[in-house]
Formats: structure tokens, sequence, C-alpha cells
């Protein structure tokens, strides 16, 4: 999935943070990262400002957002084409922990 088709699918907006531009810069982030199994599909790609992204860094979402309600919330409610699975162990890893 290119890019831009992402930003606009995410209607340009952090799905972690919920912040667009001109505030922030828009990257691509891969909810599960590439080295530990993650793709390039739509299901794994999400919009994120560079702030969220680098914070995340190379941990899968369900790792970054365990402990981080808000930007959870925003980001079960804003990315429903997000792998099943993914947004299964984003609840879970919450769940486990609270």
């Amino acid at each position: 999935m290119k890019r831009d088709a992402v930003f606009a699918r995410d209607d340009h907006r952090c799905v972690y943070c919920g912040e667009g531009p001109p505030e922030v810069e828009l990257t691509v982030d891969h909810v599960e990262p590439r080295r530990k199994g993650g793709d390039n599909s739509s299901g794994n790609l999400v919009t994120a400002c560079e702030g969220c992204n680098r914070s995340k860094g190379g941990l899968p979402a369900w790792a970054w957002l365990r402990d981080r309600t808000p930007e959870r919330t925003r980001f079960l409610a804003r990315a429903p084409y997000v792998w099943p699975r993914l947004r299964d162990a984003v609840r879970e890893a919450a769940r486990l922990h609270g």
C-alpha cells in the first residue's frame, strides 16, 4: 500500500495521538514491525506522527499501547482495518497488564 493511500485512509491523522499536519509530521508505521514478522499489507500499516512512531520504535503495537490508555483507545477506534489478530493482541495485552 502506498504511503499517500495510508495517509488518506487515516484522514491524515496519527491513529495513536490523533494529531495531523501542520502540527506534526506524518509517517507510516508497521503495527507489527517487519523484523518481527509484520508485512507491508494494508492490515499492518497505519498513519503515525513522527513522535509516536519514534516512541513506539521497533515494538509491536500491543507492547507499546499496553500502558497507554488514550492512545490505545484512539488506535482501536481509528484503525478498524488493522488485522483482527493484531487488534486482539492490543486488547489482550491491556487486559493482562491492567
